[in-house]
């Protein structure tokens, strides 16, 4: 995964605000692919969260995949 990549994340946050499934952007690598600063938006375009996880707490996307919507708790 490199910068820009869009990414799922794996698995729930513990603050509750991402879950599984959620898409986000890489907008940093770091230590060779260990860890990625991703950033999560809401469909408009407001930054809901920037996160920096290891590399088994996210994947790529696959151009099989569909986005799907949930609603945000604020």
């Amino acid at each position: 995964m490199t910068e820009f990549d869009l990414v799922v994340l794996q698995e729930d946050m513990s603050d509750g605000r991402l879950k599984a499934g959620d898409v986000g952007t890489v907008l940093t690598v770091y230590n060779e692919g260990k860890a990625f600063e991703v950033e999560f938006v809401t469909l408009t375009g407001e930054a809901v969260a920037i996160e920096t996880l290891l590399a088994h707490q996210i994947r790529p996307v696959r151009s099989s995949e569909v986005m799907a919507v949930r609603e945000m708790t604020i």
